[in-house]
């Protein structure tokens, strides 16, 4: 089981960050959402959206994000097992 997710994510400025954290939070199994604007361009931002929940299923996320416009680049962490683990 996928218990979090690290994405690099393309996204166009609207829907907002805010808004997109909001829709993803409603996606089922995802249990929190933080999205880290790291780049702004004209009509596109370049985001990492971390997402944790008991059971994450991939391919759901992957179409909520294109469904508001955005394209996961990389994935840039996964954590999977009965415990999330924490870097220190």
């Amino acid at each position: 089981m996928i218990r979090r997710l690290v994405l690099d994510v393309l996204k166009p400025l609207e829907p907002s960050s805010i808004e997109l954290a909001k829709k993803l939070s409603v996606v089922k199994g995802i249990e929190g959402v933080d999205i880290d604007v790291r780049e702004v361009d004209r009509k596109v931002e370049t985001v990492r959206i971390t997402l944790e929940g008991e059971w994450l299923d991939f391919e759901k996320i992957e179409a909520a994000l294109e469904k508001y416009g955005a394209v996961v680049h990389s994935i840039d962490r996964v954590t999977a097992g009965n415990r999330v683990i924490d870097k220190g």
